[in-house]
């Protein structure tokens, strides 16, 4: 039996040698590293299946035609506010309190974001209202629809959507849409056949039209959900398209999600966006081609309303962690309370220590997360860090209404975010997001009586609630907490 023996050593042995060849061969920040190294190792053979599905990085080929595009329309406005944040001319300045100016620059800086003021925002907590409102404005586009979302489901919102698009595109209207196929796993492309019969577009971020070729990789997918409508009206926020959204699925029930609608020029840094993503998507696309800079695109608006708004992005094709760096900044700039709501609560040491810090300090601070998963390993993770935090002062409410997949942030009635990147390290590192960071009282003042609302609809939680608990779901927390930074 010696020889069984002997196999089985070298099995473990060439596994080892093969899980460090594997992780050590692409840059990781070390925590990341080391997770993978435990699941290789622990899983010998089944963890470089999960790893092909889960680990493997895009190519730096990928990476390059995303950093390649240009933020059309954009450039020059950035250069523009720069100089004008250095003389102080900035209208910030005039607006905001001196933490927001400080916020506002460093978003110029790290991410290119341009400041627009006088947006008119309305926000939307639950799907009927959201999903009407879009119908209604794609019912009136005049010239261009540019969709982009996680999710895009062939189910009764999705197909009631994707009609409203084709009867645009029927009276001319030009219509481009992005999906993520892994987001949208299970939909076919055929789905969008007749759209482009009819002349508009639609591509999968980085991946095959046929179902089949779609790439297993469950990292680096487009998470945003961007909707421009004739350069002057945009979406962005929680929201994919998919009837689980309005609460049609008995699995999650009421689906409590925030979004904006915006009136005013942030629209233009949502459609630069787009165009970004546009462009890196269909660059070896034989059927669909590029946009190009042109002046109906970023249509000058009148003033609106009274909102400052900085639309921010982040994604594996840039270092700088740019939504993560403004949370910390907004953590930071805290005197009187932060509320959070989000499904996924895996911060990294940074925003971990920040709370930290927040809570010691006299900061009241709040995070709202679901009372249920939606994915196993991932809410466990949430769960031990919702005790973590719980015991350095943070208050932990568990939302019983339903499934909370709102991603926001309200800080002193002062600022807002809201957008698709979660508080983890998916969102941090692994998915391409975008936020809007709003500098409004009145609109801040209002998310904050939403969160107060949802708390009547929430369970605070105590150390003795996670004291009860038995061992077995304790492992499953602390494993997955290991695990937290491919999570």
């Amino acid at each position: 039996m010696s020889w069984v023996y002997n196999i089985l050593w070298l099995v473990i042995f060439a596994n080892t040698v093969l899980a460090v060849v594997t992780v050590f061969k692409e840059k990781r920040d070390i925590a990341a590293t080391w997770a993978w190294l435990l699941v290789l190792n622990l899983l010998p053979v089944i963890g470089f299946v999960i790893y092909l599905v889960v680990g493997k990085k895009i190519s730096k080929e990928r990476i390059f035609d995303i950093k390649l595009q240009e933020k059309l329309g954009i450039n020059q406005l950035v250069e523009l506010q720069k100089e004008q944040w250095n003389e102080k001319e900035l209208l910030p300045y005039d607006l905001l309190t001196r933490e927001s100016q400080q916020t506002s620059r460093l978003f110029l800086e790290a991410d290119q974001a341009i400041f627009t003021d006088n947006n008119q925002v309305t926000f939307y907590t639950d799907g009927q209202t959201k999903f009407t409102q879009l119908l209604t404005d794609i019912a009136n586009a005049k010239d261009d629809i540019h969709i982009e979302y996680y999710t895009f489901y062939s189910d009764e919102i999705g197909t009631q959507i994707l009609g409203a698009l084709e009867a645009a595109q029927k009276r001319g209207v030009n219509v481009r849409v992005i999906y993520d196929s892994m987001g949208s796993r299970g939909q076919a492309h055929h789905f969008f056949k007749h759209l482009e019969e009819l002349g508009g577009q639609a591509e999968p971020f980085f991946g095959s039209k046929k179902s089949y070729f779609h790439s297993p990789r469950l990292n680096y997918r487009d998470h945003r959900k961007i909707v421009v409508i004739d350069g002057t009206i945009g979406y962005i926020g929680g929201f994919n398209i998919g009837d689980q959204y309005l609460g049609r699925l008995k699995k999650f029930g009421n689906w409590r999600d925030t979004h904006l609608r915006i009136i005013g020029n942030a629209a233009v840094a949502l459609q630069s966006q787009f165009f970004q993503d546009w462009n890196a998507t269909v660059k070896n696309s034989p059927e669909a081609s590029p946009i190009e800079y042109a002046d109906r695109y970023f249509p000058l608006q009148r003033a609106q309303g009274s909102t400052g708004i900085q639309i921010v992005s982040s994604g594996p094709d840039n270092e700088t962690e740019a939504i993560k760096l403004g949370y910390l900044k907004m953590i930071s700039n805290a005197h009187d309370y932060i509320f959070i709501q989000t499904p996924y609560l895996i911060p990294d040491d940074s925003v971990l220590e920040a709370l930290n810090v927040a809570a010691f300090s006299g900061v009241k601070v709040k995070i709202m997360i679901p009372s249920m998963p939606d994915h196993a390993f991932v809410y466990r993770a949430t769960q031990y860090y919702a005790k973590e935090l719980l015991s350095k002062g943070v208050e932990i409410y568990q939302y019983e209404d339903g499934f909370m997949h709102a991603k926001t942030m309200v800080i002193d009635g002062q600022m807002a975010s809201v957008g698709s990147a979660n508080l983890d390290f998916r969102s941090f590192k692994l998915n391409f997001e975008v936020n809007a960071f709003c500098y409004d009282r009145k609109l801040a003042v209002q998310l904050t009586e939403v969160f107060e609302n949802d708390e009547k609809k929430s369970t605070k939680l105590t150390p003795e609630f996670f004291e009860q608990q038995s061992r077995w779901l304790k492992f499953k927390q602390y494993f997955s907490r290991l695990l937290s930074p491919i999570l």
